[in-house]
Formats: structure tokens, C-alpha cells, sequence
């Protein structure tokens, strides 16, 4: 009985219960929701939005530590201080 009993159950699972288990999964991410043209759009105005906010952040960083030397900038600030200098002199010629 032995002898049936195990390559029966063996047979069973590899052609029944292996293609029913890839057939369910398949058809449950195919039902999944996916990004839509409005959900698109409104990741692209986010990460603009996001963008111009971190360059005015940066912005102030940079006006804030021109006033006050001590001061440190956040985590987002350009690696480089001598990136943005503003100069104070009103006797220097702004054309440049």
C-alpha cells in the first residue's frame, strides 16, 4: 500500500498542486494595483516641488552662514563652502 500511497501523493503535488500554487500567485499580481497616469504625474510634481524646496533650503543655509561664520549647515548643504560667496562690498562691480 506503501508502495502506491507515496508516488501517488508525489505525482499529485508536482502536477496538480505546483501549477495550481504558480497559476494562484500569478493571478494575484496580476490583480494588483498598478501606478497610474495621475499617480505618475503627481510623483514627477512632488519630486519638483521637493527639488525647489532642498535649493531654497540651501539658499538660506548659504545667506545664514555668510552672516554668521560660526554657523554649521544642515546635512543637504553643498560640500563645498567656497561654492557660493556672497559678497557684501557695495563698491565692487556686480557685473561678473
Amino acid at each position: 500500500m506503501e508502495d502506491i500511497f507515496v508516488p501517488l501523493i508525489a505525482i499529485t503535488s508536482i502536477f496538480i498542486g505546483l501549477p495550481w500554487l504558480i497559476l494562484h500567485y500569478v493571478s494575484q499580481w496580476k490583480r494588483a494595483p498598478k501606478i497610474t497616469e495621475e499617480d505618475e504625474r503627481m510623483l514627477d510634481e512632488m519630486y519638483n516641488l521637493a527639488r525647489r524646496l532642498e535649493d531654497r533650503l540651501n539658499t538660506v543655509e548659504r545667506i545664514v552662514a555668510a552672516d554668521n561664520p560660526d554657523w554649521k549647515p544642515g546635512l543637504n548643504a553643498p560640500q563645498t563652502p567656497t561654492q557660493y560667496q556672497i559678497n557684501r562690498n557695495p563698491n565692487l562691480d556686480r557685473s561678473n
